[in-house]
């Protein structure tokens, strides 16, 4: 048997999805889910996935054997751009069969894979699959990151939509507090319409927090 494999994605790039990811999979390892974390693909580095290095610190542990192996990192880019900029950079292509090959044999092995993508759902892989492609065609439950900032409910609602008409399941929305907007009043505002937003429209759905920690 399988374990479950769940899409961390984001609602714009730097809102926070590195250290959510981590923070689930400490929470849900404590809980008795045995979680592994993989990072889809991974652009600015060489050799290491600093994302994966985060998951781990977050985590409080140290490398997997399958860190070693490098299943939790099939794909690093040295350029630090979207994954199509990065591979003409690199001048070659990524394999998103073998991404997917190393996720099913995580999940072999774990209770819970959190994959988590580059940037948000609309982020060119290649220049003919976009992030979302790849979630659809699996048909990954998505666990979506947002936060407080001034503008998240526009985007968080076109990501949100953008599920719906791909037929995506939203497993959870991970609201990052750290990352709130400076003014209370916007940030309180937020959580509360995303709240009851997804009560309305997506009621299958969970709300995470994700706590502040300094």
């Amino acid at each position: 048997m399988t374990g479950s494999i769940y899409f961390v994605s984001g609602i714009d790039t730097g809102i926070g999805k590195t250290f959510a990811t981590g923070y689930l999979a400490k929470i849900w390892n404590e809980h008795g889910t045995r979680t592994i974390t993989q990072k889809l693909v991974q652009t600015g580095n060489i050799n290491i996935s600093e994302d994966i290095e985060q998951h781990r610190t977050i985590m409080g542990m140290g490398w997997f054997a399958e860190d070693e192996e490098k299943l939790t990192m099939p794909e690093i880019l040295s350029y630090p751009a979207s994954p199509h900029l990065a591979t003409k950079i690199d001048g070659r292509e990524i394999d998103l069969d073998k991404i997917h090959a190393a996720t099913q044999e995580l999940a072999r092995r774990y209770d819970a894979v959190l994959l988590e993508g580059a940037g948000g759902l609309m982020v060119p892989l290649t220049d003919d699959v976009l992030t979302i492609d790849h979630i659809a065609a699996h048909q990954f439950p998505v666990i979506l990151v947002t936060s407080g900032r001034l503008g998240s409910i526009n985007h968080t609602l076109l990501s949100l939509e953008l599920l719906k008409s791909r037929g995506v399941e939203l497993f959870a929305v991970a609201y990052n507090g750290m990352d709130d907007s400076q003014d209370p009043l916007i940030a309180c505002d937020t959580s509360n319409y995303l709240r009851a937003y997804m009560t309305k429209h997506f009621p299958e759905a969970e709300w995470i927090e994700i706590p502040v920690i300094r």
